[in-house]
């Protein structure tokens, strides 16, 4: 397929009238789109406003978007143990699979082509194969909880560990690739030191595993994981193992000095999630101080109970000015900072190589947008308009691994009315399950 419109190729390159030829699930070419129509005739054309990489989420919860609204304004760790657990607690397969299905309908009709997804810590299978299915590229992990959880949630370390690898031998690399495990313990709040360091045991067998987890979101963890251990947040992590290349650390915003060393020194990505963030009133990530130190840093959205939405223009927009407004400073984390940061840190955070950009070679993860819209008027940096001014709904082509999965409004393999009707009625059973109050009949 030869894509063509402005092509916004990585977050320093922008090619005017430029194109993209992709041949199975690769990008062969990338330039002129005069002189690539000649050199590739034979290629199905299409044509977008702006052409640009499939955006990654480097942190989202898909299992939890049978919650979104269910508990807004609360603090995190009343959100999280009164109504957002007890949801997950009463999901069965069914309603996992909803969930998952609307999350990543969500996200491929807004540009996402890659998440790094918690789930939770039954029916992990039903997000796989939802993943599968769809056609999104992800890492993907079962949660693991054993202390301090609610019931139904709560299981024995031995238990988890065997079950997370019962699930990389099904799943991590299935779809051709596309799909990769993450070990995913919930947060140090939640596991035993046991479970952290069977969780790096279990990563260091199996080649290509990564790890996943929250850290520093919340004073109040902080404060529970230091009393019951003596040490910070991330010195605790980085002691029991879970710090490195192949560690993804949602939130860190409460980090002292010593602690930010440690994510440089072992090379550990954080994930940045600004919206969340800002609703749960956790507070501001040292972002620009973590970039400065060479720390990889990704965007995410988190899940829909605290933000409400997987758009990841969302993101970058507010990752952008709640840098600028925490330092004073409107030179902070300027448009292709935080470009690259949805792009290529987010490829870095989700493992998967020769993706997040535009370039020869690069896997075809491409998302084509419309600039058909008042605010896009007159648009004179394709970059600040993606930062600052698109939306999740401008997004009208999506492609995965060379795959057309969302085109002109519709999912491509799949129907979206079907799926956005099917977690309504599981969200509403689920729901009057965990005894959550909502407006759903």
């Amino acid at each position: 397929m030869l894509i063509a419109g402005t092509v916004i190729a990585d977050a320093d390159t922008v090619i005017p009238n430029g194109a993209v030829v992709t041949a199975d699930d690769r990008i062969v070419a990338v330039g002129d789109a005069e002189t690539l129509r000649e050199t590739h005739p034979e290629h199905e054309r299409r044509e977008f406003d702006l052409v640009a990489p499939g955006l990654v989420g480097g942190h989202v919860h898909s299992v939890q978007s049978l919650g979104r609204g269910i508990a807004d304004d609360d603090a995190l760790l009343e959100w999280l143990f009164e109504a957002v657990l007890p949801m997950e607690a009463a999901m069965d397969a069914r309603a996992m699979r909803a969930a998952a299905e609307l999350g990543y309908l969500e996200c491929l009709e807004s540009g996402t082509t890659t998440v790094v997804d918690h789930l939770s810590v039954n029916h992990a299978a039903e997000a796989f194969e939802a993943a599968i299915g769809m056609g999104i590229r992800g890492r993907l992990g079962k949660v693991l909880m054993d202390t301090d959880s609610p019931d139904g949630l709560q299981e024995p370390t031995e238990v988890g560990l065997e079950e997370s690898e019962r699930l990389i031998e099904r799943y991590h690399g299935a779809a051709n690739g596309r799909v990769r495990y993450a070990i995913t313990p919930r947060f140090a709040v939640t596991c035993t030191e046991a479970c952290l360091r069977g969780c790096r045991e279990l990563a260091n067998r199996h080649e290509g595993v990564t790890i996943h987890t929250h850290a520093s979101e919340n004073c109040d963890e902080i404060a529970t994981v230091e009393e019951r251990t003596g040490e910070r947040n991330i010195e605790w992590l980085a002691e029991v193992g879970i710090v490195g290349p192949d560690v993804t650390l949602a939130h860190c915003v409460h980090t002292n000095d010593r602690e930010r060393e440690v994510l440089a020194e072992t090379d550990t990505v954080v994930t940045h999630c600004p919206s969340s963030n800002m609703k749960l009133a956790s507070g501001i990530a040292p972002i620009q101080d973590y970039l400065d130190r060479g720390i990889t840093v990704a965007l995410g959205n988190d899940g829909p109970p605290c933000n409400n939405t997987l758009d990841p223009f969302t993101e970058m927009r507010q990752a952008s000015l709640l840098g600028k407004v925490d330092a004073l400073d409107p030179t902070r984390l300027p448009a292709p900072v935080v470009l690259r940061m949805a792009t290529e840190h987010g490829a870095r955070a989700a493992g998967f190589e020769r993706i997040g950009a535009l370039r020869e070679g690069y896997r075809a993860d491409v998302i084509g947008l419309t600039t058909d819209r008042t605010r896009a008027t007159p648009l004179h940096d394709p970059i600040s308009h993606l930062v600052y001014a698109a939306h999740g709904d401008d997004v009208i082509f999506t492609m995965v691994d060379g795959k057309v999965r969302y085109a002109d409004g519709e999912l491509v393999d799949g129907d979206a009315a079907a799926i956005r009707e099917r977690a309504t009625r599981e969200a509403a059973r689920v729901a009057e399950a965990a005894g959550v109050e909502t407006s759903l009949e």
